[in-house]
């Protein structure tokens, strides 16, 4: 049985930050730092409300502990003393803005986040959150409208109304516009004052539209950034709609923030599953020999929802499903599957691997992507509309709603293998998982137990993302009797069944990370740069030729045309066997 803890308690937890000894803060113009100018060492501490007998050593995604000591560069340091440490803290403060507050992500995922980390102990000692936007709001107005999406954990150990009092109390409203320095220095005004003279570390949160990205950067960096701190940006997708777009905006955030301050988020890489991919391959023995080309026939990466845009299609229609889905969230996944073992568990380490994996794949031809764009369906009395009868959708839009791709990496390990990735709106359920398909087994002794479809006796490894969070393994059984009669019986890690805890939403693992300043689970500027020369000559290829998308009505399995594809490298796609 899983042992329920905090995973933020301690009654002295020292963070220790890895990126700090190597941030590299900007010239005077970028935020008002030197890059050749060393930044000061330092911790904060998190101080648990629980008892001093549930202490535990708390560690940060990449699995080392946070009380260490970082040691950059072969720099020996020796442990801070306890005095120094306390020092410290009491004279440090964490500063979060979420710039475009007003938004349904900032209400809908970011307060919630912050306020899940707030209810574990994961915030330091002093920490205020600010709201910026442009809608006029006083600090009550932003203090009643994130309220009502705030939720506590189902282990409860304190009184949830009480957490949510405490927490509300800490967040301020500030309004402005995006490109306006007027305005972001009376933010940094106000941000002084609840800093009262500590050590301020200051965190922007970018929820808004890429066009604003660099207004916000330039107005942030120049009035509202750290002058004695760290200042770090989180960033949200998409950047970019091509391998042009996406430099041009790199290239422009650049002019105000280094490269080590941007912190790019995929949330997906903060999903559980995800996080325990690489685990589970590096750290059993009976899954890392067999991860290659010799035992692995293919690999499916599935992203199905079982709704359309329904009245949001303003923004999809600019990008499509390769886009919004295939381009970050799935071809990340696949980075950290097929990475080779990083030197460590370092972010510049795994960064390394993934950006090698992309950069060995072929660019995608048209000849290996199916697109699809769902249509109107009537089942029963409902009646679902179409991709083009939403009224925020152009009526002879192309974008797809749907695609299927296979994809190779020309690499010793992988050579041959197809990836094969399908995202798609309006399906027939909804699901996001990774499916590995292992090879037949050589002279099979029970072949003729499974007849003429050897397919059904292949294995499988399943981790299913969301919903319901899983990882199976199908396995070749007898069935109990007389007679030699088999049955393909799963081998099931049911997370809801194993253990008993909620699991954590993914904004809050990333959050946590961007305040630890831990990189591994966001996108280096040179991985985005590999993404998306993946995908640019086939984004330009299927607007230049104005490809019609392939139509399925709404709430099926997709178009035929996926089918095919699969075919065409003899894979049938696991989700649709019908035995999960």
């Amino acid at each position: 049985m899983a042992t329920q803890i905090s995973p933020c308690s301690s009654s002295s937890t020292t963070f220790s930050p890895s990126s700090l000894n190597r941030e590299k803060f900007s010239s005077a113009k970028l935020l008002n730092f030197s890059r050749k100018s060393s930044p000061s060492r330092w911790v904060f501490k998190v101080h648990s409300r629980l008892s001093p007998k549930n202490q535990f050593e708390l560690k940060s995604s990449n699995g080392y502990p946070l009380n260490a000591i970082s040691l950059q560069d072969g720099a020996t340091e020796k442990p801070l003393s306890k005095e120094r440490l306390s020092s410290e803290q009491s004279e440090s403060n964490l500063s979060v803005t979420v710039v475009g507050a007003s938004g349904d992500l900032a209400k809908k995922k970011i307060f919630p986040a912050l306020f899940a980390l707030f209810y574990e102990d994961c915030l330091p000692q002093n920490f205020t959150i600010f709201g910026y936007a442009r809608t006029k709001m006083s600090d009550e107005e932003l203090r009643e409208m994130i309220s009502r999406t705030l939720t506590c954990r189902i282990d409860k150990r304190e009184n949830c109304g009480d957490k949510m009092e405490e927490f509300l109390e800490r967040c301020f409203y500030q309004s402005g516009q995006y490109n306006s320095e007027e305005d972001f220095a009376e933010l940094d005004l106000k941000l002084k004052q609840k800093e009262g003279g500590k050590v301020s570390n200051r965190l922007f949160y970018l929820s808004i539209p890429p066009d604003i990205f660099v207004d916000v950067a330039r107005s942030a960096s120049g009035k509202a950034s750290s002058k004695n701190g760290w200042t770090r940006v989180i960033v949200e997708k998409p950047f970019g709609r091509d391998s042009e777009s996406s430099g041009e905006l790199t290239r422009s955030l650049k002019k105000y923030l280094a490269e080590d301050q941007i912190f790019r988020i995929d949330h997906y890489l903060g999903k559980e599953l995800v996080e325990n991919l690489s685990v589970l391959r590096f750290s059993n023995l009976v899954f890392e020999p067999l991860w290659s080309r010799n035992y692995i026939r293919n690999v499916q990466f599935i992203f199905s929802e079982d709704f359309g845009t329904e009245g949001r299609g303003g923004y999809f229609d600019n990008y499509g499903i390769i886009r919004d889905i295939m381009q970050n969230h799935l071809l990340q996944i696949l980075a950290l599957f097929a990475m080779e073992t990083p030197v460590t568990l370092d972010a510049e380490d795994v960064r390394n691997e993934k950006v090698k994996v992309l950069r060995s794949m072929r660019h995608l031809k048209l000849e290996d992507v199916v697109v699809g764009q769902y249509k109107g369906h009537k089942k029963g009395e409902k009646t679902f509309l179409g991709y083009t009868d939403d009224p925020t959708v152009p009526n002879n839009s192309l974008t797809p709603t749907f695609a299927a791709a296979a994809l190779f990496i020309d690499n010793a390990r992988w050579d041959g293998v197809p990836f094969l990735m399908k995202a798609g709106k309006a399906l027939n359920t909804r699901r996001a998982e990774i499916r590995v398909q292992f090879r037949h087994v050589p002279g099979n002794l029970y072949k003729r137990n499974f007849g003429m479809d050897l397919d059904k006796a292949t294995n499988e490894l399943v981790l299913r993302v969301q919903p319901d969070e899983a990882i199976y393994l199908k396995i070749n059984n007898k069935i109990p009797g007389l007679g030699m009669r088999f049955d393909r019986s799963d081998l099931n890690l049911l997370y809801s069944t194993r253990y008993t805890t909620e699991i954590p939403d993914a904004y809050e693992r990333l959050l946590l990370d961007a305040i630890e300043g831990e990189r591994r689970l966001f996108i280096r500027s040179d991985e985005l740069d590999a993404a998306w020369g993946i995908f640019t000559p086939l984004l330009k290829e299927l607007e230049s030729k104005k490809i019609s998308p392939e139509l399925y009505p709404y709430g099926s399995r997709g178009p035929v045309g996926a089918h095919y594809l699969a075919a065409k490298y003899d894979v049938r796609w696991g989700d649709l066997a019908g035995d999960d």
